[in-house]
């Protein structure tokens, strides 16, 4: 007999949680060099400087900036940038 699984309750610091440049990537599906490029345009999503070479991203923030860019058609989509 195996033993029950009990599920664990959400991690309440999940959408707070800090990722780095290259988490941050993967999650989105582009590159550390796009990213860096949004940054210096000012596109893209929100960011953390934690130093002057440390750049951090909030879950919570790159979801939002997700949701922000879900279109229903090709004209909403024209009006978006990074």
């Amino acid at each position: 007999m195996k033993p029950e699984h009990t599920p664990q309750p959400p991690d309440p610091d999940f959408l707070d949680r800090l990722l780095n440049e290259r988490e941050t990537a993967q999650l989105l599906g582009y590159t550390r060099k796009a990213l860096q490029k949004w940054r210096s345009e000012g596109a893209g999503p929100r960011y953390i400087r934690v130093s002057c070479r440390s750049i951090r991203y909030r879950r919570r923030d790159l979801l939002a900036w997700i949701e922000q860019r879900v279109c229903a058609n090709t004209i909403q989509g024209k009006a978006l940038k990074p």
